[in-house]
């Protein structure tokens, strides 16, 4: 009889308690927001009223825009400038999750270099560390490894570090290292450590209890703001003309503007490129997200909303039969 009554009583609907008189369910009225929708009007115009006002400057130089976006000496400089992205982020993630793992050790020596490290890269701005990478060479023509007071060392030629792009991706990659150290080294604390201790019960080494446990769940936290730093990333390779380097995206489009004295198209141009490789990163950031977030709960306020008002009505119907039996 109980189940009857349940099962009549509609699913957006909560039963009243046991003798408790019936009422009619009340219409659902929405809250209204008069202002939300007169400042997204504004909006919309405001948008509007800047693109139409820029299609018809001619301070914007859309004819030199279309003659440069695809131009072959900008497309190889676009080239560049994702290399630089890849190759720094590359090595700044492994070294970043060896300096994650150093902090993490008890062992006060190894902890107190990584935070060293860190205290370093991250307490300077990332072109003063480029230009001083540019001088590495002439500061260090080589570097002399021996025993002291015997006749037994080795020279290190560092002649390489004369290589402009090679010394843009170690400064970037170490700079970068810093950074990604504490969002893996947060991804780590996230997951509790019962985690590690049921993995560890279960006769799983530590290698097998961190790859197949712990990071899995720990992606979860690390992929979001690792995508912030790939497109921070990709921005800042801009900077590289500290070194110097000039056969990046920027560079390039400002030697170009140089001699054809149009540097706001060519600001344009290097900016569509750099939107276009962000828009890239940004769908790959989103897939990732949504593959390692699978079986975590709902992150929308709708479905929290949603979901209290089913578990409401759950505990309801639960009521209301328990006293019927």
């Amino acid at each position: 009889m109980s189940r009857a009554r349940s099962s009549r009583s509609g699913a957006g609907t909560i039963p009243p308690p046991t003798g408790a008189p019936v009422t009619e369910s009340l219409p659902i009225v929405r809250l209204r927001h008069p202002w939300r929708a007169v400042f997204a009007v504004v909006l919309v115009l405001a948008l509007a009223g800047f693109v139409v006002d820029a299609a018809q400057r001619s301070a914007y130089g859309w004819e030199y825009v279309g003659t440069y976006v695809f131009d072959k000496r900008i497309s190889a400089a676009a080239l560049v400038t994702l290399q630089l992205t890849v190759y720094s982020m590359a090595i700044g993630v492994v070294l970043g999750l060896a300096l994650a793992v150093m902090r993490l050790s008890p062992n006060p020596v190894v902890k107190s270099v990584a935070w060293l490290y860190l205290w370093v890269f991250r307490g300077t701005p990332v072109y003063v560390q480029l230009v001083f990478w540019g001088l590495f060479s002439l500061i260090y023509p080589q570097i002399v490894l021996g025993v002291p007071w015997t006749d037994l060392h080795i020279a290190l030629d560092l002649a390489f570090m004369q290589n402009a792009f090679l010394i843009a991706v170690l400064g970037l990659a170490l700079n970068e290292a810093a950074y990604m150290a504490e969002i893996v080294r947060a991804g780590l604390l996230s997951v509790d450590d019962g985690q590690e201790e049921a993995a560890t019960a279960l006769g799983m080494s530590w290698w097998h209890s961190m790859t197949r446990i712990v990071i899995p769940q720990a992606m979860r936290v690390i992929i979001p703001p690792t995508g912030n730093e790939v497109v921070s990333m990709l921005k800042t390779t801009s900077l590289v003309a500290a070194i110097p380097l000039t056969t990046d995206l920027y560079g390039v489009a400002r030697d170009i503007s140089a001699v054809t004295y149009t540097p706001v198209p060519l600001l344009i141009v290097a900016s569509l490129w750099y939107l276009l490789f962000t828009s890239v990163l940004m769908i790959g950031q989103h897939f990732l997200e949504k593959r390692f977030s699978r079986g975590t709960g709902p992150r929308r306020p709708q479905n929290h909303r949603r979901a209290r008002t089913l578990a409401l009505s759950a505990a309801a119907n639960a009521r209301h039969d328990g006293g019927d039996e």
